[in-house]
């Protein structure tokens, strides 16, 4: 996407406009009915103060420069020359203005009058866009008053001295913000069926803007809400709502002022309603994320060829905006963890959920093998306890014994104490049937064959060290669920499967299914507190839990020094960086493919403070990290290296196992397909513009 400013120099790298971001606003000012002189002024001061934060378009309400309850002195002559003479201030105030403007005022043409949307921009009027849909029911009736857009027989109308383009059909594109494509609506029109803008998202508009004057009754407020984010869903665009408010005659109504943002379903800002004075909302609606999105759905580029000759109607009028030079901090909010939600309620329902998932997934596979047993190696760590708690619930859901979950512990030359207890403890506590067996001696057999220096003692620890354990393990459990008649459960997540952090083959990265296969690991560690604090499992099992969480992530095949096994010697995010912020770097490169400089600009926003932003409840103040640029680009680096370049080979073969969330996973037959012999060139190539000033 376009990232400069006018003269073609780079944008700031800490600009939300060079990163595909673009600041809308919603406005209403205190009007005064019957007084657009007033009104223009009172429109005038917010769209400076819209330009002072920024933004690139300004949304005023329906008839603002008049007043939207004005009844039958929308017949009278002096209140129509005077809004124009108010439009006309507000076009030349318009000239030392960034941002767009959406007017709204009532304009006569051939005869008929229309309730319209002006567009405004540096002095100019670009076009106007009469409303569709008039409603003439319960206190509405403005058919009395106004022609809907369908009565227009002229394709231009004269605005001042001039004739600009008119019509629903009329968007407006900059020329120097890719993506930025504004259409307008008004009030009703979001009411009807097919709501115009439907029709003009598929002609490329990105922000939808709709200029309203609904009047506020009990359950309204909510219902705004169900519609702005339904038609910004099915559109696959921001909707920017605004309504008129303090001012407004109240001889039969009333109005609150209300101001939504939304993008894509998602709410983004939204106002304080029932305001006795004016206010302005701002939000950063990302546009690479809703190109990103069309471009992935096959149905919105069929709906644009089944409408094709509604689409081919669209005018575009362009507009140059003038991106701002200079630094435009994002004042969005971007989660830290983007699996996790942070809201109590949206949390217990997503932990819910994703058991509810992964039990049925298994559940189902072992209905059609006819099997009932599973195998499982329990060792201590995050993955094999979240998969031992779907194993139980599973085998609880099917009324079947919890012994029908075979648990093994498998120490070898690292483990240390504290798992091999935790694990113990763990398979006690929740009823299953456990057992352990030592793989060092097959390890070290291996090593001996192998002519390794390690079977000698020899402290020579490397890869073919580590991966003897981890095959070892591996080909136990296989073994063990021949001779059983059980299925192998897998237990290695998302992340690890990102970042190649597995056993090929004869290892971690092989079972018979996979639960965990797309729960990354930060989502991982959320479940296990959800079922620690709230999951009813007793005492003794959440005590086990939360000495798992309090364990450092580590895949222990290396040994510290000699006596010094009371915990984990190795670190794995030494290595492949914080998982934390790793799955912040994998949401974003898979689920919206954007470039890593973004992500890199989103992950400093959301990482670089730990004390702005909300954070998931379960997280300690102790354990709220916070990372730098140079922390954030490193590791990024590490991800991009090992995400693009050495790792996809492992999940080109990966066992079956559920989906679990839209942010996406990893298998071949799902939402991953990638060469396994790929470059990461063109992506740390990228990385390597960051200039972060």
């Amino acid at each position: 996407m376009s990232a400069s400013d006018g003269s073609g120099r780079p944008l700031p790298f800490r600009s939300l406009y060079a990163h595909g971001f673009v600041r809308v606003a919603a406005a209403s000012p205190r009007v005064r009915v019957g007084d657009p002189a007033h009104n223009a002024e009172r429109t005038i001061e917010l769209a400076r103060e819209a330009d002072g934060r920024h933004a690139a378009l300004v949304v005023f309400p329906e008839l603002g420069l008049s007043a939207y309850s004005n009844q039958d002195l929308f017949h009278q002559q002096a209140l129509l020359d005077a809004t124009a003479d108010a439009l006309e201030a507000v076009r030349e105030a318009s000239a030392d203005l960034r941002p767009l403007l959406l007017v709204g005022a009532p304009l006569r043409s051939r005869g008929r009058l229309y309730n319209c949307a002006v567009a405004l921009h540096r002095g100019r009027v670009l076009g106007v866009v009469p409303k569709s849909y008039l409603p003439n029911y319960l206190e509405f009736y403005e058919k009395r008053h106004f022609s809907a857009a369908r009565a227009a027989t002229e394709r231009e109308v004269r605005v001042g001295a001039e004739d600009v383009p008119f019509g629903a059909d009329v968007v407006f594109e900059a020329t120097d913000v890719d993506g930025f494509v504004v259409a307008a609506e008004i009030c009703e029109d979001l009411w009807a069926p097919v709501p115009p803008t439907t029709h003009a998202a598929l002609a490329g508009a990105t922000v939808l803007a709709n200029l309203s004057a609904s009047d506020i009754t009990i359950g309204k407020a909510g219902y705004r809400h169900q519609l702005c984010a339904g038609h910004s869903a099915r559109c696959v665009a921001a909707y920017v709502y605004t309504s008129a408010g303090a001012g407004e005659s109240t001889t039969d109504l009333a109005w609150d002022g209300h101001g939504l943002v939304h993008e894509n379903g998602t709410l983004l800002a939204e106002s304080e309603r029932f305001g006795r004075s004016a206010h302005l909302l701002t939000g950063d609606v990302d546009l690479e994320r809703l190109a990103a999105d069309r471009l992935r759905l096959t149905s919105f580029s069929d709906a644009i060829a089944d409408h094709a000759a509604l689409v081919e109607r669209f005018r575009r009028v362009p507009f140059t905006l003038g991106v701002p030079d200079g630094e435009v901090r994002l004042e969005r909010d971007i989660a830290r963890f983007p699996y996790v939600p942070s809201d109590p309620s949206e949390l217990d329902e997503r932990c819910q959920e994703v058991f509810d998932i992964q039990v049925s997934g298994l559940a189902t596979r072992l209905a059609a093998t006819g099997i009932d047993k599973v195998v499982i190696g329990v060792s201590g760590g995050l993955d094999s306890t979240h998969a031992l708690l779907v194993a139980v619930r599973c085998m609880d859901e099917l009324g079947l014994a919890r012994t029908n979950v075979l648990g093994f512990s498998l120490p070898g030359f690292a483990t240390s104490e504290r798992t091999r207890n935790d694990a113990r403890r763990l398979m006690e506590s929740l009823g299953v049937a456990a057992e352990e067996i030592d793989i060092r001696p097959a390890a070290a057999q291996m090593l001996r064959d192998l002519g390794h220096p390690a079977a000698d003692g020899g402290e020579v620890y490397d890869i073919a060290y580590e991966n003897t354990q981890a095959g070892a393990r591996t080909s136990l459990l296989f073994r063990l669920a021949n001779q059983r008649g059980a299925l192998v459960l897998g237990t290695g997540d998302l992340s690890e499967l990102a970042l190649g952090w597995s056993t090929y083959g004869v290892g971690d990265q092989m079972s018979h299914y996979g639960v965990n296969g797309s729960v990354p690991k930060t989502l991982i560690q959320h479940l296990i507190r959800w079922s620690a604090e709230r999951g009813g499992l007793g005492e003794d099992t959440s005590a086990a839990l939360r000495s798992v969480l309090e364990t450092d992530i580590s895949p222990e095949l290396v040994p510290g020094r000699e006596g010094d096994d009371a915990a984990p010697h190795q670190r794995s995010e030494d290595v492949v960086g914080p998982y934390e912020l790793q799955d912040f770097h994998l949401y974003y490169t898979l689920r919206f493919g954007y470039r890593p400089s973004k992500v890199a600009f989103l992950a400093e926003h959301a990482w670089s403070d730990p004390t702005t932003g909300s954070w998931p409840e379960l997280i300690g103040e102790e354990d709220r990290n916070h990372y730098d640029l140079a922390a954030i680009v490193g590791w990024l680096r590490v991800f991009v290296r090992r995400f693009f370049q050495t790792s996809q080979f492992k999940r080109s073969a990966l066992p079956d196992g559920p989906k679990v969330g839209s942010g996406g996973s990893l298998s071949p037959r799902g939402d991953w397909r990638a060469p396994s012999d790929a470059s990461a060139a063109a992506w740390l190539a990228e990385l390597d513009t960051i200039d972060a000033g």
